[in-house]
């Protein structure tokens, strides 16, 4: 069966060669949707024979729906530019397994790691993720961040992708913070209204989920600093709402 990858970039110069390199192993085309990338990403790209797209960023959910129309095929793979295919996930469409059942949509395992180290702990693990979908009966939301693929008949696999989305703590942060701007202006654009004591109590919930709940308590320095990322997350996400709440009295 034959599958087309779909990938949506900017500035993805370090990755894109590799992830274009790991989908062409299982994918007879690469879609790429490009976002005015200022770096090598799109030459690096036509040069490993993928069709790319170029693209102003609509959102999440969006960009990777503007994609579709590009792929020729029913089953899209639609990984992001740092994510790569473990061996037992490959070996599941190599092998057609996923044409077994009438699913129309599979979640894989999500192996998140910072730099070189996995990150199993804090609700990291097993992060779920679906990827891989047929589009004739599937296809992304329109959310502008974390967006989720809307099927008929979805089915957890216990696969793996890699993600290898950060090299430092610094990283994290920096793009945590991006998207929690981008999902509070989302819940804000969608009517959700808030009260003042909702980004603490958000946060604090978080954090202890993810500390105490999740065994962030049972991996030292590093258990605790997921977990204060994941609940200053949720903290600021709300904080941000309830910013653009005040901002429209005003």
């Amino acid at each position: 069966m034959a599958i087309s990858g779909l990938v949506i970039t900017f500035n993805e110069e370090k990755n894109i060669g590799k992830c274009i390199d790991a989908l062409f192993r299982v994918c007879d085309e690469v879609i790429i949707v490009d976002s005015m990338s200022k770096d090598k990403t799109v030459a690096i790209a036509e040069a490993k024979g993928a069709k790319v797209v170029s693209q102003a960023f609509l959102g999440d959910g969006p960009q990777r729906t503007h994609g579709l129309q590009f792929c020729k095929n029913e089953w899209v793979l639609n990984l992001d530019a740092d994510e790569f295919l473990d061996k037992d996930a490959e070996k599941f469409i190599l092998e057609n397994q996923y044409l077994s059942d009438s699913y129309d949509a599979f979640s894989f395992r999500v192996k998140n790691f910072l730099a070189d180290e996995l990150i199993d702990f804090s609700g990291w693990y097993p992060d779920h993720k679906v990827r891989f979908f047929n589009q004739k009966t599937a296809r992304p939301s329109d959310a502008m961040v974390h967006q989720k693929i809307i099927s008929t008949n979805e089915k957890k696999v216990s696969v793996h992708i890699l993600h290898y989305g950060w090299d430092s703590l610094e990283q994290i942060i920096a793009k945590k913070n991006q998207y929690s701007t981008w999902h509070a202006q989302q819940l804000f654009d969608q009517g959700k209204r808030i009260g003042a004591v909702k980004p603490v109590i958000n946060g604090l919930t978080a954090f202890v989920r993810c500390y105490f709940f999740k065994k962030g308590i049972f991996n030292g320095i590093d258990g605790i600093t997921i977990a204060l990322i994941q609940g200053f997350f949720s903290h600021m996400k709300y904080a941000k709402l309830l910013k653009l709440q005040r901002q429209e009295k005003n």
